[in-house]
């Protein structure tokens, strides 16, 4: 058995941690409640467009999406990975990587693929692996639609002048505190649009419904690249906060052990030297 100053030590280290795991799920929590309103605020925004951009779509005929919606043979893939700048989140991590693995190996096994990374993390682990063309791991100190749309007009750019042949977006989504979904979602090329029912729209349309398509394409692309970093911000804070909160109840739960240990090891001294006390005493009668 461990003496009582190891124990003491053992106990005011647990003690530190706690407050230090505390104060992390706290500071989470906050953030979570901002990131959370934002993406819940934004993903009926990017759904009505998508809906209106699929509705228009529908009542063309032909290539509507012009050079983004070019379908051709895939020879090189860019994967834009979306992990966080920051651990101590749990699986948060990994599990894009594992996803991303398991998307390079499952789909793209003979195709010459690399990564665009978003977030320190993902770069760390991959890069090792796997050849990283750019990481933007600043993004999230000011995450705003404008620095996400600069991003995605690079992105598109690279498939346009046919660096490459598809673009896919690999993050998590964000569905509760404690639950992150790992997506793989096609960002380029566009995918057709199939309707079985005839569209009917009684609308008037200034300038033509091309025109308009054209315009919203680019737009429906940035909101798309945002809204998949803000639901990986939001998710990351979701997988922090819950950590923390399971890493502060482990660190009470050993605190307490060690505290029953180091009562019962208190206990048995204060027996030994009261049993020594009575020995002698017992010594000096005889």
């Amino acid at each position: 058995m461990a003496n009582l100053k190891e124990i003491r030590n053992r106990i005011t280290s647990i003690g530190s941690t706690m407050q230090i795991t505390s104060a992390m799920k706290m500071v989470s929590a906050a953030k979570l409640k901002k990131a959370q309103d934002a993406i819940t605020a934004m993903r009926p925004y990017s759904s009505k467009l998508t809906e209106l951009l699929q509705n228009l779509s529908a009542t063309l005929e032909g290539n509507t999406g012009g050079a983004y919606s070019e379908q051709r043979e895939v020879n090189k893939v860019l994967l834009v990975v979306v992990t966080s700048n920051r651990g101590l989140c749990g699986g948060f991590n990994s599990s894009i990587v594992k996803e991303t693995v398991k998307t390079i190996q499952s789909k793209y096994n003979n195709t010459e693929v690399d990564l665009f990374s978003i977030g320190k993390k993902g770069a760390d682990v991959l890069g090792k692996e796997y050849t990283i063309i750019d990481n933007r791991n600043t993004i999230f100190d000011t995450l705003t639609f404008n620095n996400v749309a600069a991003i995605a007009e690079e992105l598109m750019n690279l498939f346009v002048d046919g660096t490459y042949d598809k673009i896919e977006i690999i993050y998590n989504r964000f569905k509760n505190a404690a639950t992150q979904i790992p997506m793989v979602e096609q960002f380029l090329p566009i995918e057709p649009i199939e309707s079985d029912e005839n569209v009917s729209l009684d609308y008037i349309f200034e300038p033509s419904k091309e025109e308009i398509i054209l315009e919203l394409i680019p737009k429906s692309l940035k909101t798309q690249l945002y809204k998949s970093i803000r639901d990986s911000f939001a998710a990351e804070h979701g997988a922090r906060m819950t950590a923390m909160h399971k890493a502060t109840d482990n660190a009470t739960e050993l605190r307490d052990e060690l505290k029953l240990t180091y009562n019962k090891a208190r206990q048995a001294a204060i027996t030994n030297e009261i049993l020594e006390i009575v020995g002698g005493a017992e010594a000096l009668n005889n």
